[in-house]
């Protein structure tokens, strides 16, 4: 009996050679790992070459103290504990291109590698009787370690550059229903440093060969190039190098399973999205029940922002502003007073945890008599009286644009603050006219006190759209943590340095 083997059974089960790049993202992504390659070796070789010059005073250097009969110098200690220490790197997989370039991932494994290598000496010395020089070791752990995550965010800072040159980029097809589809590429548009460009969208109804349209997504347009069943022939129509699957009735486990097959002889990277956005990677635990991937989602963060730490550490850390900030407080106050008419402090009314108002304190950038032009502005500005923001506001003194602008008008806030009304971080401050439009949605941001500055400062202040500060708003409340809080109060001084977004 003999068989015969037709085009679509011809399987080359030896798989695709490895040895060269099958993509563009390949060829740069294995570019980057040699190069993270080379910085971590310099990076360790310095480290504990620095901890034996150190402790030692120059590379002559008492023996290992063990009780082997033969000697051996820290010299070869020093060697040997660098190789050992890129292996652990390599084992722990820190490297990998799916975590390199972004995100926390990627120095959680620094560290795990760092420690359990560390760790693993302390075994062996207790094992073995071998008494380590502990200044040595207590020199090159610190050392190396903050040497390698500061490399990598050098790295980092090289491939954001890159990328808003159009390099370093992962060309990227989104396949799904129309809803998750869009939401995935509206994702992917508004974190353009991840380096994932959006090259074309795989519908169920998807185009025909006549007929071509598009789906819209935070202001962009995105061609759709194919249907769910299509995909292989819309990666070569499109030219995308990663295919991330959402939300789709058409593509099942089966047929999840063929495609990975089909884009690896391409080297096109699969994803599979599990069709939810703005849950922190805190909430997230991966799990694998009965051969299926599962993601956990923990519950939303609301009782964790309403902590007794959380009031503690705003509390202190007001304190300590205003106390460093006084004699600017001073000199601001001053200027206002002296350029216009009018208080030198703005109290406005806004609606803070549970809906309860309070006075927030603000230093006066405006003309004494702005609030009474507030209901002239909007009727001409459309009428919507959700988030109403003018770049060129008439009502702003020529002290309050320089004041605003740097986000120094909201300094006295922190008074807010002491007297409990807002947090440090949290929500946009919102008034009266805007709460009373809110939604079941929209009314969560009411869960947590109102902040000095939050993931809205950092992320386009003035410039963002109602939709985006909605969203951002609902992500801290459901998402938040004290790491959280220190990330977005150290972004916060970039942010108001550089003066963006603000008006």
């Amino acid at each position: 009996m003999s068989f015969e083997l037709t085009d679509d059974d011809d399987l080359d089960v030896t798989g695709p050679s490895r040895t060269l790049p099958r993509s563009e993202r390949e060829r740069w992504q294995a570019e980057y790992v040699r190069r993270l390659a080379t910085t971590d070796f310099a990076v360790i070789a310095a480290s504990v070459g620095l901890a034996q010059l150190i402790r030692f005073g120059g590379p002559v250097a008492p023996p290992l103290a063990w009780p082997m009969p033969y000697e051996v110098g820290y010299t070869v200690v020093s060697v040997l504990l660098a190789l050992t220490w890129l292996a652990f790197l390599a084992a722990c997989n820190t490297r990998s291109p799916q975590v390199v370039g972004s995100g926390a991932e990627e120095y959680r494994r620094l560290v795990s590698a760092t420690l359990r290598l560390f760790g693993a000496l302390a075994i062996m010395s207790l094992i073995l009787q071998i008494e380590f020089a502990r200044g040595y070791l207590a020199i090159a752990l610190p050392l190396g370690l903050f040497g390698l995550m500061s490399s990598r965010l050098l790295w980092r800072l090289h491939t954001r550059q890159r990328r808003s040159v159009g390099e370093y980029r992962t060309s990227v097809l989104v396949v799904g229903c129309a809803e998750a589809a869009q939401a995935m590429a509206a994702a992917f548009s508004r974190d353009p440093a991840s380096g994932y460009r959006v090259v074309g969208v795989c519908l169920p109804d998807g185009g025909t060969d006549t007929t071509e349209y598009a789906i819209r997504a935070s202001g962009k347009s995105f061609s759709v190039v194919g249907d769910d069943r299509s995909v292989l022939d819309a990666v070569r129509r499109s030219g995308a190098d990663t295919v991330a699957v959402t939300a789709t009735d058409h593509l099942g486990p089966v047929e999840l399973r063929r495609m990975a097959w089909d884009l690896d002889p391409l080297g096109v990277e699969l994803i599979v999205a599990p069709g939810v956005v703005d849950i922190a990677g805190t909430r997230l635990t991966n799990r694998q029940v009965a051969g299926m991937p599962m993601q956990h989602i923990a519950k939303p963060q609301y009782d964790r922002a309403k902590s007794t730490g959380k009031a503690v550490f705003d509390v202190c850390f007001a304190g300590g502003v205003l106390l460093a900030i006084l004699p600017a407080l001073l000199a601001i106050a001053i200027l206002v007073k002296l350029t216009s008419p009018g208080p030198v402090f703005y109290r406005s009314e806004r609606i803070g945890r549970g809906g309860k108002p309070f006075q927030m304190i603000k230093f006066r950038s405006m003309y004494f008599d702005a609030d009474r032009q507030v209901a002239a502005l909007i009727e001409s500005h459309g009428g919507n009286p959700v988030f109403f923001k003018m770049k060129d506001d008439p009502r702003i003194t020529p002290i309050g644009k320089i004041i605003r602008k740097f986000s120094l008008d909201e300094l006295p806030q922190f008074l807010n603050v002491l007297r409990g009304e807002m947090s440090v971080v949290g929500p946009r401050p919102q008034v009266q006219r805007e709460v009373d439009t809110y939604d079941g949605d929209m009314r969560r941001r009411l869960l947590v006190k109102p902040g000095v500055t939050g993931l809205w400062q950092v992320s386009g202040r003035s410039n963002l759209s109602l939709e985006d500060s909605v969203r951002l708003d609902l992500s801290y409340v459901e998402n938040w943590s004290m790491i959280l809080d220190l990330l977005l109060i150290a972004k916060t001084i970039g942010a108001v340095a550089r003066g963006e977004g603000a008006y």
